[in-house]
């Protein structure tokens, strides 16, 4: 099990992951695609990628917009687990010309 991370932790690996924010609490990143089958598409992609992990973000998909919010609920707050799913999601919605 992934342990809860502090601040400074959470700052310095958001760093490396353009667009997200948060804090100890959740990390959170919007997407916006050129169409609806496109944001849906990447619905598609982040739910196979949660799966593989076990680890599932809440999402939130308006017409060509995707809000996403990830955090370890048994942990109450933002782990490594969260961090690199965001790492994986950031490279299929840059893929998909999400941005």
């Amino acid at each position: 099990m992934s342990r809860r991370l502090d601040g400074e932790e959470v700052a310095r690996q958001l760093g490396g992951l353009p667009g997200w924010t948060g804090g100890t609490d959740a990390v959170h990143r919007t997407y916006s695609f050129a169409d609806f089958p496109t944001a849906v598409r990447a619905v598609d992609e982040i739910a196979v990628l949660a799966e593989d992990m076990d680890h599932h973000p809440d999402i939130d998909i308006r017409y060509r917009t995707l809000h996403l919010t990830l955090s370890t609920h048994s942990e109450g707050g933002t782990t490594q687990l969260d961090i690199e799913l965001a790492h994986q999601i950031h490279e299929a919605a840059t893929r998909l010309g999400g941005g």
